[in-house]
């Protein structure tokens, strides 16, 4: 990574600053599992309000430990002499992963504000497609820090393809949830409610799939 009037100590230093990047990447994908992990439990105990309460605040907590990781990488890029990858890329990548986080605590808190008297089948199928898809974003994470060895890229990809997947299978729950809402539904708090909670799940596999078009970008141009 020698560049022509850079010292040899400021590169070594670019290079574990570069690897720093990455570890704190994987650190926050690691908080958005957790989050999506602790709403799952959320959605699957909520019968047992204590057991509810419990999951909301880890799914704050993951939040709130994302939000740090966050802040450390925009500090970073601040005070990095030479980025492993552009710095735009850096910054989109890192907010938009905050943006996944932020979406898994608002849906907790609706949850918890609106009081919503029973799950849908169409709640637990977006939560599993929202928790599949930060699983995924975990795993295309992990690879960008290695897109320069054999077949890493490509194995990049692929799991940016599932991704998309995902989110479009989301996008068919989403619809037919909305129409058996509007068909079904008689109680016009509980529909403004449940559309609430639709809403806010299938835009966190949204948001997964504009992460893995910012992986897709950055695979792209740097390996």
């Amino acid at each position: 990574m020698h560049r022509e009037g850079v010292p040899p100590h400021a590169v070594q230093q670019t290079v574990a600053q570069g690897g720093q990047f990455f570890e704190l990447f994987n650190q926050h994908a690691d908080r958005i599992v957790e989050a999506a992990v602790a709403f799952e439990r959320l959605v699957d105990n909520y019968a047992d309000v204590p057991a509810r309460a419990r999951h909301n605040q880890e799914v704050d907590d993951a939040e709130r430990a994302a939000d740090r990781v966050t802040a450390e990488v925009n500090r970073l890029i601040h005070t990095t002499f030479i980025t492993p990858i552009d710095r735009e890329q850096i910054h989109g990548l890192i907010n938009l992963m905050d943006d996944v986080a932020d979406l898994l605590q608002d849906a907790a808190e609706t949850m918890a504000l609106y009081d919503i008297d029973h799950l849908t089948d169409e709640i637990k199928r977006l939560t599993d497609l929202a928790v599949k898809c930060c699983q995924r974003v975990q795993a295309a994470v992990r690879l960008l820090g290695k897109v320069t060895e054999q077949n890493v890229a490509e194995a990049t990809l692929k799991t940016c393809d599932e991704i998309d997947q995902l989110e479009s299978d989301a996008d068919r729950v989403m619809r037919s949830a909305m129409s058996k809402l509007f068909r079904e539904e008689e109680d016009v708090r509980e529909l403004i409610k449940l559309r609430a909670i639709y809403e806010l799940l299938e835009t966190v596999t949204d948001k997964c799939e504009a992460v893995a078009t910012q992986i897709e970008g950055i695979v792209l141009e740097n390996s």
